[in-house]
């Protein structure tokens, strides 16, 4: 077994990847490979569910084009920080060169970087922040500008509707994590000028516990039952929260689009198929090709010890460190721009309209 001590290692990447500055002007990696690298790619939960169907198998692929040699194990923490860290800790132990990580609840993961840390494995946080502990780099989509297309759209349903005030549920995601919170920022810039001026009313509010779509309908039922069902709007965080809000409403008895749903992101084919049907009014896609591709080429580059001028532009502070980040881009998609998703080879018309071949969407289209 190899050893699971690398402080070479440890040393040469705190001491060029510590700053998005001194990373951006380091040097390219080098060519040779190294041999036989073990990654392990720690998926946070199966809720959501464009982890384990999309993001994995990416990944796997993209590693397999950059660096064939390197096994990559994908293991999933199922929600339970704890049994996230014992992956972590487990992986350490079967002598990981690489640790691609996406937490399970950012808040407490700082255990398993740690353990990381101590053992001189690197790692590379994907999508979701991880406090208080060391990361290499960070791979994220601009959470930012997520929610600002999110807060943009709800705006714009908010101000045509012809109604002196319009009560909105928010459905957030999981409390404390970097992307909730700026998804919130993004939101509020077009929400809270509304709510100011007293055109918005927020009748329920509350985070969602790991993104859980069952909780998201939970909350959501549970708003419409205290307010009599006089709720105009369902804004949510991403697929699964909306989806929430919409199997709330399926089982309220609900007609498509008599309660606007929007707050969508990872384009999931439920949310695709929830927007051909009038369910869900947005998603914001997110090209996960892009973002296992930008993965595969910082852990290569890791594995390398070299530096991370490529795809680096910005950096998150998970109170620890300022961990250099590559912001991915993102789009708005709706019923008008559907299309976007099957010209980028995601998903089929046929595939999106599966149950809704007489929508007006559809009824173009296929």
């Amino acid at each position: 077994m190899k050893t699971t001590q690398r402080p070479h290692r440890s040393r040469i990447l705190a001491a060029g990847l510590c700053t998005v500055a001194a990373a951006s002007l380091l040097p390219a990696a080098e060519t040779d490979a190294a041999e036989e690298a073990e990654v392990y790619f720690m998926l946070p939960n199966s809720t959501t569910i464009r982890f384990e169907r999309r993001d994995a198998p990416l990944f796997e692929q993209a590693m397999a084009e950059r660096m064939p040699e390197a096994n990559v194990t994908v293991q999933n923490g199922q929600g339970d920080p704890t049994r996230q860290q014992r992956l972590v800790e487990d992986a350490i132990a079967r002598g990981a060169d690489l640790i691609v990580y996406t937490s399970s609840d950012a808040n407490l993961a700082a255990g398993a970087l740690s353990a990381a840390e101590e053992a001189g494995v690197p790692v590379v946080l994907y999508e979701h922040d991880a406090i208080g502990g060391k990361a290499e780099a960070h791979v994220l989509f601009d959470a930012l500008a997520v929610g600002q297309a999110q807060g943009a759209r709800a705006a714009e349903h908010i101000n045509a509707m012809d109604k002196d005030v319009v009560k909105v549920a928010r459905v957030k995601g999981n409390q404390g994590e970097y992307g909730t919170m700026m998804y919130e920022r993004g939101q509020n810039e077009y929400l809270q000028p509304l709510i100011d001026s007293g055109k918005v009313e927020v009748v329920c509010e509350d985070f969602t516990p790991n993104w859980n779509p069952v909780e998201a309908q939970s909350f959501a039922e549970d708003c419409l039952t205290r307010n009599g069902g006089d709720v105009d709007l369902f804004l949510g965080m991403n697929d699964g929260t909306t989806g929430g809000s919409v199997a709330a409403l399926i089982s309220q008895g609900y007609a498509p689009g008599e309660v606007i749903v929007t707050g969508g992101q990872d384009a999931t084919i439920e949310a695709l198929q929830f927007i051909a049907q009038g369910w869900q009014d947005n998603t914001v896609f997110k090209d996960l090709r892009t973002m296992a591709d930008a993965a595969a080429d910082l852990s290569v580059v890791v594995l390398h010890e070299g530096g991370m001028r490529q795809h680096i532009n910005g950096a998150v502070n998970n109170g620890y460190m300022n961990v250099p980040a590559a912001f991915l881009p993102v789009e708005n998609v709706t019923a008008e721009n559907i299309g976007m998703v099957v010209d980028a080879g995601i998903y089929t018309w046929e595939e999106i309209c599966q149950g809704s071949e007489d929508s007006e969407v559809c009824q173009e289209n296929l």
